[in-house]
């Protein structure tokens, strides 16, 4: 080094210290934090209570992997095997992915405020919003599609965002990327691409329709939802079939849907809701981000129509907590309005503390029956549900299987073994045949199967039909295949939802069909 070539002093210990407590301090510091509450938060009642219905059907599709399947597309089926190789269904295990996209759905909720331009004050207010949301506190505490669905809406509406802060059309490569995987994911990726288009179409973003990025976007977005779309036509429209049966459309119509659009929100996030439609619409901040204002309207009135239930909203909502927060984040830099900086995140914080035992499985279920009981039907009607019980349906769905277990396991063990060398258990719907599956090797029980769903095309396997132990059905219908119909058990659970307590056992003998191939297409219900 030359006697004239300057030497770069070095950083100052105080300089040097004073960059990680700046950085401590940020916004990007506080999403983390808040992702981190809420991941910790889902983790630690992650082996409470039970397996949830549907986290059953999951893990037995992961078990017969396809590129679909009646009900959903393969994304939740190739996650569910994958839990299975690496942490063999552990109760704890699988619902590491929901947390985790829950707490994704926080920071990005907050990423959105922050271009938006909101501060620090913003963003912690929507990602609190997303954090303390009824829904997505229930959904991020199951191993389903839906919590997958909400965080893919959100990462979509936050690129739409950036794509249109920047004017980068490129940018619709990723969303159709987004998209696409949403379509692995659930259908319902569909209802927000259209009513995206629609808001483009109905805002000063309708420019981009004239950009080939957009229609390269729609085309990647296809080409997921493509093999789904082959394995339906390989099987007869299934998918179709289900949804024309589907009995959960079940919004209440437009006051009950309005109402219940409410309580699954989170009451005390009305705020954000009512803060973001004036921003998209009102406020010139967002003036731009209009296309995402006539989304959210467009879903609710569709939703609406349809009578779909409350929760199909719910991905939608983080978009509305992002500009919702910048509006009241603006307000609460005022003067006479600075209590708002403190009182408002409390009130969310304290909301999110008292609804989570209503959402999660956080009290044990004594404590639960004596203090929160009373609001399980809101939280049934938040959920789109009607099933009664001690718990709504999103909790009450995690109780009852060992027990149904434990007594078809006492039915078949009575049975001589020349019957039980035959026998094979029949199930009224997916979930009894997923829990006993699930059990089998526990309990030394046959193979359960069913017509309910894919277990119709997953079909009767080995089973002969000559010796049969059913639930959930009732005499009369098991006599139409059998001459033989013996009671032999009745199940019971204490806190199941009544849809499962007290369903009887049927020893169904003499088959009134030549084979169960023959008879099976008479099982099929899609719904």
């Amino acid at each position: 080094m030359s006697a004239a070539e300057p030497i770069s002093p070095l950083p100052s210990p105080g300089l040097a210290a004073a960059r990680p407590r700046a950085w401590l301090r940020s916004s990007t510091a506080l999403l983390i934090l808040l992702a981190l509450v809420d991941f910790a938060g889902h983790l630690a009642v992650a082996g409470n209570y039970g397996y949830f219905r549907d986290e059953l059907y999951f893990l037995a599709a992961g078990r017969h992997l396809a590129f679909g399947y009646v009900d959903f597309p393969p994304l939740i089926a190739l996650l569910g095997r994958l839990m299975q190789v690496s942490a063999g269904d552990n109760l704890f295990a699988i619902h590491v992915i929901p947390a985790l996209a829950g707490a994704l759905l926080v920071v990005v909720t907050g990423l959105m405020a922050r271009e938006f331009d909101g501060g620090y004050l913003a963003q912690g207010l929507a990602a609190l919003g997303s954090m303390v949301a009824l829904v997505l506190m229930a959904t991020a505490s199951i191993f389903s599609m839906d919590v997958l669905d909400e965080l893919w809406w959100a990462l979509a509406a936050y690129l739409v965002i950036r794509l249109i802060r920047r004017d980068e059309p490129r940018l619709w490569l990723l969303v159709g990327l987004v998209c696409g995987i949403g379509l692995t994911t659930k259908l319902t990726m569909l209802f927000f691409g259209f009513a995206l288009t629609l808001g483009l179409a109905l805002s000063p973003s309708r420019r981009y329709f004239r950009s080939r990025w957009l229609y390269l976007g729609g085309l990647i977005a296809a080409a997921f939802l493509l093999p789904y779309i082959l394995w339906n036509a390989r099987h007869a429209w299934p998918t179709w079939e289900f949804w024309h049966h589907y009995g959960g459309l079940t919004g209440g119509g437009p006051l009950g849907f309005l109402a219940n659009q409410i309580l699954a929100a989170n009451p005390f996030t009305l705020p954000l809701t009512i803060g973001g439609l004036i921003f998209f619409f009102r406020h010139p901040a967002g003036r731009p981000y209009r296309a995402l204002g006539w989304t959210f309207v467009i879903l609710y009135l569709l939703f609406t129509l349809i009578n779909a239930k409350s929760y199909f909203l719910l991905p939608a909502y983080p978009m509305l907590f992002a500009g919702g927060a910048c509006l009241i984040a603006g307000v609460a830099g005022r003067p006479r309005w600075r209590w708002l900086r403190w009182g408002f995140p409390a009130l969310l914080v304290l909301s999110g503390i008292l609804l989570a035992p209503l959402a999660m499985p956080v009290l044990s279920p004594a404590l639960y029956a004596r203090s929160y009981s009373h609001l399980s039907g809101a939280g049934n009607s938040s959920a789109g549900q009607d099933t009664a019980g001690v718990f709504p349906q999103y909790l009450g769905d995690r109780f009852g299987w060992p027990e149904l277990a434990a007594t078809m396991a006492a039915a078949y063990h009575q049975l001589s073994p020349a019957e039980q060398a035959q026998a094979c258990i029949f199930t009224a719907n997916y979930g009894e045949a997923s829990a006993l599956n699930h059990d089998a090797a526990r309990y030394g029980l046959p193979p359960a199967i069913s017509g309910h769903n894919n277990y119709f095309l997953w079909g009767p396997g080995r089973c002969s039909g000559s010796v049969l132990l059913t639930v959930g059905l009732s005499r009369s219908e098991v006599e139409e295949s059998f001459a033989s119909a013996v009671h032999v058990a009745t199940t019971s659970c204490r806190y199941c939802v009544a849809g499962e307590n007290g369903l009887p056992v049927y020893l169904a003998t003499q088959p009134r069909f030549d084979t169960v191939d023959r008879a099976w297409p008479r099982v099929k219900h899609f719904d």
